[in-house]
Formats: structure tokens, sequence, C-alpha cells
């Protein structure tokens, strides 16, 4: 067994098992009925970097009695799948939403059951992805020839034996038409043992490669997530970050503004910053919209560009990623904009002339203008 297998294989999944829950009875019991509904996983190397109950690394895998409130609300459009990728599945676990690109799932268990996961229904149950559902999905990939992109999923794809994964990647990495494979993951900040030599070696042979992983707080990027995250540059892999914007965890500038900044130093680019997504027994992590254009407003020009994420609402039903921004434009009119730096200070840009310039001794013989015979001017 290789030495992430046995983190993993340590990993507290009942409630017995953590630390800092309340002695009583009463609490403990509702927390054993919210994991039947959401299970419980936190592996053994994550929750040894956890220092108490007001950790944000606690808060983002601790279950709670309100993740069974959502349940009796009536007011929000809460739902178990509440981005609709069911309904963009032509076959099971494969999303084909954008025309020239799909997700597929690959598993569905996760080295840690964030609480506030798109995908809690699927999360930890056995049977949902398997051998036959990913050979529908390469299928699909390979009849449909506008498919130039894949990302794969689930759960988390680095979860895959080496075997395995090194099985999927070469038979996508075989289809001609697919020019681009991605990599969704939350393993190098939460079991970054996983990442090894021999995995790199795997990894390096399917280029071009993209990563897509997921940090929400700076107290993740530890010297083994250092080590994890260089490992992988040193492979070719150009690497990105996706951060959940969290109640309680990193809704504020200067933990956003530390996560990026150490984020760039681990040559790993903040990509996007998502607005939590209304799934079902989650509810008590959304912030307002205003809180995440806050802190996009007073990131910008207060950090490196490259530290400046999108932030997206992946909006609800399936209608895919919208980009929201800072109301930096105060007005504009045909003759000029009007703008608001990071300072709030206002600056004015004149718009170029609308009507067309009068022709002054210019020849009017149309093909004067080709590029010949401008060259011959010169």
């Amino acid at each position: 067994m290789e030495p992430w297998q046995k983190l993993l294989s340590k990993s507290a999944v009942k409630i017995e098992d953590l630390p800092f829950i309340p002695d009583s009875e009463e609490y403990r019991e509702k927390l054993r009925k919210v994991s039947k509904v959401f299970p419980v996983r936190i592996n053994a190397y994550f929750l040894e970097q956890i220092k108490g109950p007001d950790d944000p690394l606690w808060r983002q895998v601790a279950p709670t009695p309100e993740e069974l409130d959502d349940f009796f609300n009536t007011e929000e459009a809460l739902g178990s799948d509440p981005l609709n990728e069911e309904g963009d599945m032509p076959v099971p676990e494969l999303v084909h939403r954008y025309p020239d690109r799909v997700l597929l799932m690959v598993n569905n268990q996760c080295p840690i059951v964030c609480r506030f996961c798109t995908r809690k229904r699927k999360i930890g149950f056995p049977g949902i992805v398997t051998r036959e559902t990913l050979r529908q999905g390469i299928e699909y990939i390979r009849e449909h020839k506008e498919v130039r992109d894949v990302v794969l999923s689930g759960g988390d794809p680095l979860l895959v034996p080496d075997k395995e994964l090194d099985r999927i990647l070469s038979e996508l990495r075989a289809i001609p038409h697919l020019e681009i494979i991605r990599i969704g993951t939350r393993v190098p900040g939460a079991l970054p043992q996983r990442i090894t030599e021999e995995l790199c070696s795997i990894l390096r042979k399917y280029h071009p490669l993209y990563f897509n992983m997921h940090f929400n707080h700076p107290a993740e990027l530890t010297p083994e997530v250092e080590k994890a995250c260089n490992m992988l540059a040193d492979t070719g892999i150009p690497l990105g970050s996706q951060t959940v914007l969290l109640k309680g965890v990193n809704d504020d500038a200067e933990t956003m503004r530390e996560l990026f900044r150490k984020l760039l130093k681990l040559r790993v680019k903040p990509y996007y910053i998502y607005q939590a997504d209304m799934t079902l027994g989650t509810n008590h992590f959304r912030t307002s919209v205003q809180k995440g254009l806050e802190i996009l407003d007073r990131l910008q020009g207060h950090t490196s560009g490259m530290g400046v994420p999108y932030f997206v609402i992946d909006t609800p039903g399936g209608g895919g990623k919208v980009r929201l921004l800072p109301n930096s434009v105060v007005k504009f009119t045909d003759e000029e904009v009007v703008v608001r730096n990071f300072e709030g200070k206002i600056y004015r840009y004149p718009q170029p002339a609308t009507e067309k310039p009068a022709k002054k001794n210019m020849p009017s013989d149309p093909e004067f203008y080709t590029p010949g015979k401008i060259c011959e001017l010169a």
C-alpha cells in the first residue's frame, strides 16, 4: 500500500472519529443523521493540519446540523443537482453543456468530502461511476468530433490508481480530435502525498494536459503541498486554481490576497472564484454576490493582475458560468468613457471619433488600398 493510500485508509468517516465535537449526545445524533445523507471523510493528513473548531480547514469538512436545514426551506430554490448536470448527460456521468468540451466523471471518491460540494448527491456512494460508464463516456467523445476538450472530474480523478489512470489518459489521447485534457482535482492540497514521481511520469506522457486545482485558504499551503505543486509544475503541466467563496472561511479580501499570492509563488495561476452553488445542504456557506464583488474590487490594483481570478456564478439550472465584475465603468457616451480605478479615482477616456474622417489628397481608386499599393507609398 502506498503512503497516500495508508493516509486515506485512516480517514475519519464516522462522527465518533471526529475531534472538536461537543459531548452532547443530542448534537452527535444530529450529526449522525447528517452523515447518513451526506457522507463524511477527512483523510489523516488533512485532519492533522486542523488546529481547532474555528479553523478554516475544519469548517470546510466538518458536518453540521445546518446541512439538513435546507430540506425544510421552501423559499430558496435549492436542489440536489443545482446546475442541472443530469439534464446535460447524453450518457451516464458525462456532461456536455458547452459546444466543444465535456466533463467526464471518472470516479466519485474524494480525499476529503467538502461540506459545500456541488455533487454532494454523488460523493462517497458506491456504484455511481463504473468501468461501463467510463467506457460509454470515452466512446461518446470518440464519436463526437466537435469535442476538443475534456475535463476529468468526479470525485477526484487522482484517487484512481496509477495503472487505471494511465489507461484512461491513453484512451483519450488516442482520439484524434481531442486536443486538450484537463484534470480537476483537490488532491494536491488535501492529500499531497498522492503526487509521486510515478504519477508524474504517467502524466508527462499526455501533454497538452492541464490541472484545475482547488484551494480555499492559505492554511492549506503546507510544505507538503508546496512540494506536490512544484513536482506537478516541473512536469510541464500548467496549473490553475479554483476557489469557492465561503462564509466564515475566506470571505474577506486579506485572506484571498494571501492565498493568491502564495499560489503564484507555487506556479499556480488563480483562475476562478466561484460564488457558492445553491446545493442542497450548503446554504449556510453562501455569501451575498456583493461580497464577492467587494473582494474582487479590493484585489484589483493591490496585487499582481496574475493573482486576480475571474469571479463567476455557475448559473442555477445549467446555464453555464457567468463572469461578474465590479462596477469600474461609471458611465459611457459616444464621446467618452468614465472609469473608476482601484483607488476610487475617476478618469475619462475619449472615444474614437464616430464620423468618418474626410479624405484629403487621397486617391479614390479602391485598388490603391491593397497591401501592395500601400507598400509602394513607403
